[in-house]
């Protein structure tokens, strides 16, 4: 398991029957979140958040906004991030992945004392994977079907001094993104991704995590270098054991290229409890 601790200007004050309370810098936030299902520990700002995400039982919901600006910004370290209330209960940055991104810079900072890094981020969201890699050193390919998603990454990147830093940003279906870069014959050190549970592509193609997962990581290893850094996969797949990456990966990447296989839950540590919310698990493919 790895704990997102590093935060200083957001935080997981309490959780319990459902949902969550949240401070993303000086903003209170409520939302669902399914894991939670003891009972909250009693912090006193259930009573007084600025916005809170209602569920609807016919799929999706709705922010209640009390006193919450459009959106604003927190930092992570060196990182800036802008925060703004999304349908689907999202704000543009999944908290609990600092632990990854922590494990990036660190893998690139050290591989970058030798040579240059080429990082391939899928499924590449507002980017914090991103920001983590190209402000170790790595030259970065962003991918994200979504335009809007794209240009709140590039937004990202510009709040966190790193607009010139070499960031190749590309709005595309990943599969089709992959299989014309296995056309080019362009090579990577190092990839993350992080698939969605359910999607369809620009053509209608469906993506199902646990069907498409293991023939997609077979597409992407046809672009990787042949001294590879790091494989991530991310999941937030609901009866998807955490064991089920870590076993692709082990049966793939370290079948190939030897290294070391690591997995696990990410947490979110419960300021008022002491406890560690899950969120999602990650599984990764390290060189040695």
């Amino acid at each position: 398991m790895w704990s997102a601790d590093g935060w200083k200007e957001y935080e997981l004050l309490d959780c319990g029957g459902g949902e969550r309370l949240e401070r993303w810098g000086e903003h209170i936030l409520v939302r669902p979140d399914p894991q939670a299902i003891w009972d909250r520990g009693g912090h006193p700002l259930w009573k007084k958040p600025d916005a809170v995400y209602h569920r609807s039982d016919k799929g999706g919901g709705r922010w209640e906004i009390f006193h919450l600006p459009e959106s604003w910004h927190i930092h992570y370290k060196d990182l800036t991030f802008q925060i703004k209330p999304m349908s689907f209960k999202h704000t543009g940055v999944f908290p609990e992945q600092a632990a990854n991104w922590d494990f990036i810079r660190r893998q690139v900072a050290e591989r970058k004392k030798k040579k240059p890094v080429n990082v391939l981020n899928l499924f590449a969201y507002t980017g914090g994977a991103t920001l983590a890699a190209a402000s170790a050193g790595a030259s970065v390919c962003h991918v994200d079907a979504s335009k809007g998603m794209v240009a709140w990454a590039r937004e990202n990147a510009r709040l966190s001094g790193l607009g010139e830093a070499p960031i190749r940003y590309i709005v595309d279906d990943c599969k089709k993104f992959i299989q014309r870069e296995v056309r080019r014959g362009r090579k990577y050190d190092a990839i993350i991704m992080d698939p969605p549970s359910y999607g369809r592509g620009p053509s209608g193609e469906i993506w199902k995590f646990e069907e498409s997962i293991a023939p997609f990581l077979q597409l992407c290893m046809e672009v990787l270098t042949d001294d590879p850094l790091f494989v991530i996969i991310n999941s937030y797949t609901t009866g998807i054991s955490p064991s089920v990456p870590v076993y692709l990966l082990g049966m793939t990447m370290a079948r190939r290229y030897g290294g070391e296989v690591e997995g696990g839950e990410l947490l979110l540590p419960v300021s008022q409890t002491g406890l560690g919310l899950p969120c999602g698990h990650t599984s990764r493919w390290i060189a040695r």
